[in-house]
């Protein structure tokens, strides 16, 4: 199971930080899976996690229809957008980011 490789990584730590981020935000719940951890919402999936050679990625299922002041996002995919962390994590980049995909699929 991907956690299980996520909690052996050299970026651990990061994960872990990572994790308890995103589960404080009210009503998301965590899915472990096959290949990724998954945290969603009543209103179904807001993003995914998972390790990386370089840190961390968060995989924001409509990331697409985000602002993006930041400049981080990755990827030109019809709906994903990625939001790489290495060595540390911005928590003010991930609340901008939570919030908004948080909103965006509360009014879908």
């Amino acid at each position: 199971m991907q956690f299980d490789k996520d909690l052996q990584s050299e970026h651990k730590d990061l994960f872990i930080q990572a994790r308890d981020l995103l589960l404080s935000f009210n009503g998301i719940v965590e899915t472990k899976k096959e290949r990724i951890t998954t945290y969603s919402n009543e209103k179904g999936g807001i993003c995914h996690m998972r390790t990386m050679p370089y840190g961390i990625d968060f995989g924001f299922l409509k990331g697409a229809k985000m602002q993006d002041k930041f400049g981080a996002l990755t990827g030109k995919g019809k709906a994903i957008r990625v939001l790489p962390q290495k060595a540390k994590l911005d928590e003010e980049v991930v609340h901008y980011f939570m919030n908004q995909a948080i909103e965006i699929n509360n009014n879908k």
